[in-house]
């Protein structure tokens, strides 16, 4: 970990510099709405366009100063449900909320909820066109679109469950075990790989229910949820035990979807085996 004093500079920087942005982001946002849209009666006449501070203020259910000091980019301890009442109050498209979030460097709580409606359906076309084994996954990691590589693959598992999901697979169905080389390694990786996706999302009905299941089900999986070990999605070698082609080796890639972040397309890529997991 890199502790010198110019690391520690450059961050204390870069920290100040998203406040800053946070804070002109915000009132530009404020001055675009009329006291009209927010349903307040227009009152006296205004010198300057927008609401004033005090009546975002007092429709975020905050103090004036608070307020005040989060546009002027002071550093302040603010909840993700205030944010999430300043993007009401301030009417913030799906693309402004996020950016307002992401600045403020917190999770959006109306984000866990958010439906995904499963896979759009271009994701269908477009994972059918990849020649590599190609699937998409949701938050939950259930199989929303899958291409014949993959079904072929996986020996044709996403077609034989109803309701494919790739926990579920790896951790209830023995076959699992047979496919993945190195199960033990890579059932743990991927609990650790789940609770970064499902952070966010932990009180989510979906991810509940699942959870639940998986724990009661795969003394496995419980043991290494207990754990609480997070460790990010990677790329790199994945190996298969295939019944009837053999050992075969890929490397994968993941792709968060612009227009929908809580999908995930991954790819398996035919690779020479000299990557490390």
């Amino acid at each position: 970990m890199n502790t010198s004093p110019l690391a520690g500079a450059a961050g204390h920087e870069g920290s100040h510099l998203r406040r800053q942005a946070l804070g002109e982001f915000v009132r530009s946002a404020r001055s675009r709405i009329t006291p009209q849209m927010a349903g307040l009666p227009e009152g006296t006449r205004r010198r300057t366009p927008g609401l004033r501070r005090e009546e975002v203020a007092q429709l975020c259910g905050i103090s004036v100063t608070w307020y005040t000091w989060i546009e002027q980019g002071r550093e302040v301890s603010v909840s993700p449900s205030v944010w999430s009442r300043i993007a009401g109050v301030l009417q913030l498209a799906r693309a402004e909320r996020a950016y307002l979030f992401d600045l403020a460097d917190c999770a959006d709580p109306q984000h866990a909820r958010d439906d995904a409606g499963g896979a759009p359906g271009p994701l269908h076309e477009c994972v059918n066109a990849i020649n590599a084994p190609a699937y998409v996954l949701d938050r939950a990691w259930n199989v929303l679109a899958c291409n014949e590589p993959l079904r072929d693959l996986f020996d044709d598992w996403p077609a034989r469950d109803p309701e494919p999901n790739l926990l579920r697979y790896i951790f209830l169905d023995p076959a699992a075990r047979e496919l993945v080389v190195d199960w033990d390694q890579r059932a743990r990786r991927v609990v650790a790989e789940f609770r970064a996706d499902a952070g966010a999302h932990l009180d989510e009905p979906a991810v509940l229910a699942l959870l639940d299941s998986l724990s009661r089900q795969s003394p496995v999986f419980s043991h290494w949820w207990t754990r609480h070990a997070v460790v990010e999605r990677e790329g790199g070698l994945r190996e298969f035990q295939h019944p009837r082609r053999g050992k075969l080796g890929y490397q994968q890639i993941t792709f968060r979807l612009a227009t929908h972040p809580d999908l995930k397309l991954v790819m398996l890529l035919s690779g020479n085996g000299d990557a490390g997991a």
